[in-house]
């Protein structure tokens, strides 16, 4: 007795194919630098005897396997001089590869001995247009530069 495949695939329809392809999506990393264009920082909490809190609002220009601008919002931790950490929301504008569209990152870093460091990845739900369903991750270590280089690893639903 010969069993018949039914059509869309090992037996669970067009439901398991699209599942199937979603299994088989592959990653790619792109390189990319950043250069930020404005940085404007106030505190809104500077006590005597403790870290100081401050919001700052940056402006950024993106190049390579990334072609966007982006406004971000940091609010930082300051606990001495040389030491900080940080979480952000940036909205990136522009293309990944032949894709247009805009999406969110979420940061969290920190800044120690003069280098920060972060990692940041995409907002479920955040992309539009070409780059709906995009998600990703990436992240970057530097000391203060003109250009700071990181790496972005993505993927689409």
């Amino acid at each position: 007795m010969s069993a018949e495949r039914p059509a869309g695939g090992a037996g669970g329809g067009a439901a398991a194919d699209a599942v199937a392809e979603r299994r088989q999506s592959v990653s790619s990393t792109v390189a990319a630098s950043f250069v930020i264009r404005s940085w404007r920082e106030e505190a809104f909490h500077e006590p005597a005897d403790g870290p100081r809190l401050c919001r700052a609002r940056a402006a950024k220009s993106y190049e390579g396997g990334i072609i966007a601008d982006s406004e971000v919002e940091y609010l930082m931790v300051y606990r001495g001089k040389e030491s900080a950490s940080f979480v952000g929301l940036e909205r990136v504008a522009g293309r990944i590869g032949d894709r247009r569209g805009s999406f969110v990152l979420q940061h969290e870093g920190s800044f120690e001995q003069g280098v920060a460091r972060a990692t940041f990845s995409v907002v479920p739900g955040s992309a539009t247009g070409e780059l709906a369903g995009l998600r990703g991750t990436g992240g970057f270590a530097s000391a203060h530069a003109d250009s700071y280089p990181f790496h972005f690893t993505y993927d689409f639903e």
